[in-house]
């Protein structure tokens, strides 16, 4: 009778911590103020405010918006502020930057705000793989989150994992 073929990673005290499993819902929009400025570069704060009180502001009303301007403009701060105050009734979270810039935020506080608890003194790895735009900074993130409560944090697959951090016993 053949042998029977045990599960050996199903039975381990790994646990398995996928990002894209945190990966918060909603569409996410690029605002591009660069049409608000006379020639794509000087803003004209009369018609930069004239451009704000035409938008449909709407539009954003769940979304996750990154506010950029994408020419070699020198944009005061303020200009964004402003922008961000018509936005804030509408989208979830709005950053100045990149896609990856809202990304990063939105990961930020996701694991600022995780409860860790269930993972003290256990073996920990983080999943590597994703169809999600997790960025890259939400693992370093994470990493310094698990390092303090966990036995070990580890990358990858259970299968194929890279060790990262193994507590030393005291």
């Amino acid at each position: 009778m053949p042998e029977e073929i045990v599960n050996r990673v199903a039975q381990s005290k790994l646990i398995t911590i996928d990002l894209e499993d945190y990966y918060p819902q909603g569409p996410r929009v690029v605002l591009d103020i660069k049409d608000w400025l006379h020639e794509g570069f000087i803003l004209r704060e009369k018609e930069f405010r004239a451009h704000i009180e035409e938008h449909e502001w709407e539009q954003y009303k769940g979304t996750y918006v990154a506010l950029t301007c994408s020419t070699d403009a020198i944009v005061p701060g303020w200009a964004f502020m402003l922008v961000n105050t018509k936005l804030q009734p509408y989208a979830k979270k709005v950053v100045q930057g990149t896609l990856e810039n809202l990304e990063t935020s939105l990961y930020q506080s996701i694991i600022g705000n995780l409860d860790i608890s269930g993972f003290k003194d256990k073996p920990v790895i983080i999943k590597g793989c994703s169809n999600k735009p997790v960025p890259a900074n939400a693992y370093l993130f994470l990493t310094h989150k698990l390092q303090s409560v966990v036995k070990s944090i580890m990358y990858g697959e259970a299968c194929s994992s890279v060790p990262l951090f193994k507590r030393k016993n005291l």
